[in-house]
């Protein structure tokens, strides 16, 4: 039976036949028998084995622009896998059916490093993004796939609660991440079953680390949507990520175990959007409003439309790149943007 699981990484033996994950920063204690809180890995006769590994829950084809990543490769498509389970216990997760459930007890495809790669390039796909789910939770499928997707001159990017540990995440091969940043300390343990500081502490990191970073905050109606709040995030992305560091400001639609709260008032995230430029951040975005100039980039230093975007789609692309280097074509400015 041994010989067919995927032994995990980043745990730890203990006394009894239990292990200790250090995977993530919950740092589950798991007796023999028994999984981990994200339903993912199991210690079987003290030997913990990431039972996901292969087990394939959600695929599909998207634009970079859906992860969302404005500032990364604008334009290209990505191969996206999830598996099942999640670290988080989110109310109002949009991919719940998948995430808050086991990843052997839903329907899945067998799908490892090597055809994971070999799809992408079937498919003309520039990289792949490990989504939907929580991507730490398949560590080990994510790291194989990743370190064969980079010979093959793909890229990878990683959609994440930021709940990774720190020696994980500084072994992936990963160039991108959008990283959520949901609310206060309160929100976190209220509504996600988690804490806030890790997930600050993964930003820096990853920023130090030279991936590219992008935050989302998810602006949900009485319970993150505190001016404070947004203000602290706002500041956060300033002092310890950068000015240049995009932020995006998501709409909440009700969603699992919130469907009694409304969708966020636009005038929300466009005041959120406001807070956020004139507190100096350069790139400030507007999600789910499909059409909203918001969803545009625009020089941070005269104005002028860089990337018109509807929905997911590039209709208009101005950057000027004659140089090698994302230029606006009205004042010269150098656009952080990766191409």
């Amino acid at each position: 039976m041994n010989s067919k699981l995927h032994e995990a990484t980043f745990y730890e033996p203990m006394d009894k036949n239990m292990v200790r994950c250090n995977l993530c920063h919950r740092h589950c204690i798991i007796p023999e028998g028994k999984r981990g809180f994200c339903r993912g890995r199991e210690n079987i006769n003290g030997v913990l084995y990431a039972i996901n590994y292969g087990k394939v829950c959600s695929v599909a084809i998207d634009p970079i622009e859906k992860k969302p990543l404005f500032h990364f490769h604008p334009g290209s498509s990505v191969f996206s896998i999830a598996t099942g389970g999640c670290n988080f216990r989110c109310k109002h997760c949009q991919n719940w059916q998948i995430s808050q459930f086991p990843p052997d007890e839903i329907p899945y495809t067998e799908l490892y490093p090597k055809d994971i790669v070999e799809t992408t390039l079937k498919y003309k796909c520039d990289g792949i993004a490990y989504t939907y789910t929580e991507p730490t939770i398949f560590y080990e499928l994510m790291y194989d796939t990743t370190n064969i997707a980079r010979e093959k001159g793909l890229y990878n990017v990683m959609v994440t609660n930021g709940y990774i540990e720190k020696e994980p995440l500084k072994h992936l091969k990963i160039d991108a991440m959008n990283i959520d940043i949901k609310g206060n300390e309160k929100f976190y343990k209220e509504i996600c079953s988690a804490k806030l500081e890790p997930v600050l502490k993964t930003c820096i990191l990853a920023k130090k680390l030279g991936i590219h970073v992008e935050i989302t905050n998810l602006i949900i109606p009485t319970y993150n949507d505190n001016i404070d709040d947004i203000k602290y995030i706002i500041e956060f992305v300033k002092d310890k990520l950068g000015k240049e560091t995009p932020l995006h400001f998501t709409r909440f639609y009700p969603d699992y175990k919130l469907t009694n709260v409304p969708p966020t008032p636009v005038e929300t995230l466009v005041k959120a959007r406001e807070l956020a430029l004139e507190e100096g951040l350069k790139y400030v975005y507007v999600g789910n409003i499909p059409g909203h100039g918001g969803e545009n980039t625009y020089c941070p230093n005269c104005g002028a439309l860089l990337i018109d975007r509807t929905g997911f789609s590039i209709t208009i692309n101005n950057l000027d790149i004659s140089s090698g280097t994302p230029k606006c074509p009205e004042c010269g400015e150098i656009i952080d943007i990766i191409i």
